[in-house]
């Protein structure tokens, strides 16, 4: 399909771009015939960066690692899953009607990757405090978790866990006592690479209307 004046533009904004999210949606949009494209963008100023997809009529954006609390209070209405997590990781733009709706993609990701691990656990950890972090624990409480959360302030306590499910909501590479049960949210881990598929498929989801099993 050949890129024309009516092609849709979907992108990504975050500090450090990569090509994950390019390579699944221009794959995506191809399988689908979708007249869409997708580009991922370094910026060092998500409001500006907002902007500039306002002006040029972007269809939609992803939001990633540092801005996706800043973006909350950026956007026009929040979806419940933006709401329950405080973050947004995916907005989409009506140009007629002049909105911005946020989104939380990670929340629905989150919510299938601790459904079965519901059934063995009902205490959930959650490493970090940022965009994604919020999602899991919304995600985990609506699971019926007892969601404790640990931060620069309480490091320490991972240490002394044990038995215990432990989801890793920062970019830092940890050794966790093996008796626990631990989900790792870094990309190229077994956990990572499935929270995007899963957050990756609500967003086409979003974004063209079209579910991918």
């Amino acid at each position: 399909m050949s890129i024309n004046k009516n092609t849709k533009i979907f992108c990504s904004f975050s500090k450090n771009a990569g090509n994950k999210g390019c390579e699944f949606f221009n794959r995506a949009f191809s399988d689908h015939n979708v007249d869409a494209i997708y580009k991922s963008f370094s910026v060092n100023n998500i409001g500006d960066a907002i902007k500039a997809a306002l002006t040029l009529k972007f269809a939609g954006c992803a939001v990633a690692m540092p801005y996706k609390k800043v973006v909350f209070d950026l956007v026009d209405v929040l979806d419940p899953s933006a709401i329950k997590s405080k973050s947004v990781n995916t907005i989409l733009f009506d140009h007629d009607k002049g909105l911005m709706t946020g989104y939380n993609t990670d929340y629905y990701g989150a919510n299938k990757i601790l459904l079965p691990l519901s059934y063995s656990h009902n205490v959930l950890y959650v490493l970090g405090n940022g965009g994604l972090s919020g999602a899991v624990q919304a995600a985990g409480f609506d699971l019926g978790f007892k969601v404790n959360v640990i931060t620069r302030n309480n490091w320490s306590d991972i240490d002394v866990l044990q038995n215990s499910l432990i989801y890793n909501c920062t970019p830092l590479s940890l050794k966790i006592n093996e008796s626990n049960s631990y989900v790792d949210c870094i990309v190229g881990t077994v956990f990572g690479d499935l929270l995007h598929k899963h957050q990756s498929h609500k967003q086409f989801e979003l974004y063209t209307g079209i579910t991918i099993k």
